[in-house]
């Protein structure tokens, strides 16, 4: 399984400038390889392939621009293959279309043959950085396997990391066996980040919000510099440093809090509301908070850890009613705006916190739909609440939910 491990590294003066050498070239051969191939297919209708470019860059840029020379060629055909998956990306209509890389902001180039990690001596050795002049690297963890691919990245705020991507003889453990005892599901939101079938609420950092005041005062004060000078190159750094904290604190909350629920108490099925996080950014409102939640990681982390310790993970339907369902009766509330938090069915009287009532009825859509729960979970006996069809797990299918057929109960009783 191919893994990446990822690791600050300290290069002298001298290596900065060698790699700042790299950066540049390999920003200039990812801009002319694009400017190339979207030319081509705009005047003529013709595609260049990769072969062609890695052509080009040998017989006619690297003689027109001996300085390109200096670098590692592999990082140069590397940038050219990069750009053309992106490029093929979007015509399979998987991401937009690719941007110019710019000379300001995060740098970096990959080593993709011939690297050594020395954890004896705390080296790093890639191509045009050997022996004396190998990165002095600090190994926090030690990875086991064969070392692939090394990618340098130099962050806003002047530091450096090396990301290993290493194929190791780390296989996922077997799946396990789906209990309801051993499942939870889990409803997240702004207000607590995220809150447990179980009835646990887990608090949103807010990130980015505690150190907005910070932030300001900083902004302020490279408003007040001439642009240009070393005051003002000072005043930027400082606030790089501070979005850089912030970024490092929420990746080192989402991946302790993915931990933890993938290993506490052995659960074996993770269930989770399919959420339209690209969407919910449209709304001005909330935008700033769902961005500094990080959702959209938090989603992509669980799911990947899940699949690594063998436990199941369901997504359900983003139309499946959550909010609105009571888990103790089955009752269906025709309204429930965001401002309700807590609630009291009619039919039933149960009093419910919103989100622990979500939660509960997530974790019920995804063990009911799940295949391998025939004979093993026995599901939670609900009256009809509606026509609506019960299609909550991520399909194919059009986002609507269609009419008919199938009611919570008759679905129940299918798997019984």
């Amino acid at each position: 399984m191919l893994r990446g491990y990822k690791y600050r590294i300290y290069p002298t003066e001298e290596q900065q400038v060698f790699l700042a050498k790299h950066f540049g070239c390999v920003r200039f051969v990812y801009n002319w390889a694009l400017d190339t191939k979207s030319r081509a297919w705009k005047e003529e209708q013709k595609n260049v392939t990769r072969l062609q470019l890695q052509t080009l860059l040998a017989s006619e840029l690297k003689v027109n621009n001996e300085w390109l020379s200096e670098v590692n060629a592999q990082s140069l055909q590397f940038a050219i293959k990069q750009m053309d998956d992106a490029y093929q990306n979007f015509f399979k209509k998987n991401a937009k279309f690719p941007n110019f890389k710019k000379k300001f902001g995060v740098q970096r180039c990959n080593f993709p043959q011939s690297n050594r990690a020395d954890f004896r001596h705390g080296l790093i050795e890639i191509m045009k950085f050997r022996g004396k002049n190998a990165i002095r690297c600090k190994f926090h963890r030690r990875f086991h396997g064969e070392l692939k691919r090394v990618t340098i990245i130099k962050e806003c705020d002047g530091r450096y990391y090396a990301t290993c991507l290493v194929e190791d003889s780390f296989t996922p453990l077997p799946q396990k066996k789906v209990l309801r005892e051993t499942s939870i599901g889990i409803d997240t939101g702004l207000a607590h980040f995220a809150t447990l079938s179980t009835g646990e609420k887990i608090a949103s950092p807010k990130m980015s919000k505690n150190a907005s005041l910070r932030l300001a005062r900083l902004q302020r004060s490279l408003s007040r510099k001439k642009k240009g000078s070393s005051n003002y190159t000072k005043a930027k750094l400082h606030i790089a440093r501070l979005h850089s904290k912030v970024a490092h604190r929420r990746s080192d909350f989402l991946h302790k809090l993915t931990y933890r629920l993938t290993h506490e108490n052995q659960v074996s099925c993770i269930c989770v509301e399919d959420l339209n996080i690209m969407g919910m950014m449209k709304n001005h409102h909330l935008a700033y908070s769902i961005a500094d939640a990080g959702l959209g990681e938090f989603y992509r982390q669980l799911a990947y850890k899940c699949e690594w310790y063998g436990i199941a993970y369901r997504v359900i339907d983003r139309f499946a009613p959550s909010s609105k369902l009571c888990h103790h009766c089955g009752h269906r509330m025709s309204k429930m705006p965001l401002s309700v938090r807590r609630w009291t069915c009619p039919e039933c009287g149960t009093n419910h916190d919103r989100d622990i009532n979500a939660a509960q009825n997530i974790k019920e859509f995804g063990l009911m739909a799940l295949p391998v729960q025939r004979g093993e979970v026995k599901p939670v006996e609900k009256p009809p609440v509606d026509d609506r069809a019960t299609k909550h797990l991520r399909s194919d299918a059009p986002k609507k939910q269609e009419k008919s057929v199938r009611t919570i109960s008759q679905a129940a009783k299918s798997l019984a």
